[in-house]
């Protein structure tokens, strides 16, 4: 028994790490570019959403970005100081806050347009396995949400 619980407890058998060290290698990689145009990440990624949609709650927000409220709260509210979006009640149910574009958040994505390209050649994989990866990556989120 001990014998299979130190391999149970070795770092290589375990899927989660090379997950976690290279999702964390491949945001390093996003950083300069990233700090370009003044944003984060998480910032980054949330603005994608507001390119996409304009407007959004914040409860759907945080479900297609698998972040809770407590993760997103302070990134909204560093993206509302910068002029990128604004938070607003929601007319028809005031228990929803809305969360809309500015135009200054919407003239930043032509600058965010570069990025994709800048870090396509960050991934040393063949587009077929980049393509299964990120599908095995989503079936995996869309499994434990």
């Amino acid at each position: 028994m001990s014998d299979q619980i130190n391999e149970y407890l070795k770092l290589e058998n375990q899927l989660c790490f090379p997950l976690y060290a290279a999702s964390r290698e491949i945001i390093k990689k996003y950083r300069p570019h990233l700090e370009k145009i003044d944003l984060t990440y998480t910032q980054y990624i949330t603005m994608m959403v507001f390119w996409e949609q304009k407007k959004i709650n914040v409860k759907d927000l945080g479900k297609k970005l698998f972040l809770d409220s407590g993760t997103l709260t302070p990134v909204l509210k560093s993206l509302e100081a910068k002029g990128y979006v604004i938070r607003s009640r929601s007319k028809d149910d005031e228990r929803f806050l809305m969360v809309e574009i500015t135009e200054k958040g919407e003239s930043l994505k032509t600058q965010a347009a570069k990025i994709p390209e800048a870090m396509a050649s960050c991934l040393p994989l063949p587009l077929e396995e980049a393509q299964q990866l990120h599908h095995l990556l989503y079936k995996i989120l869309e499994l434990g949400m």
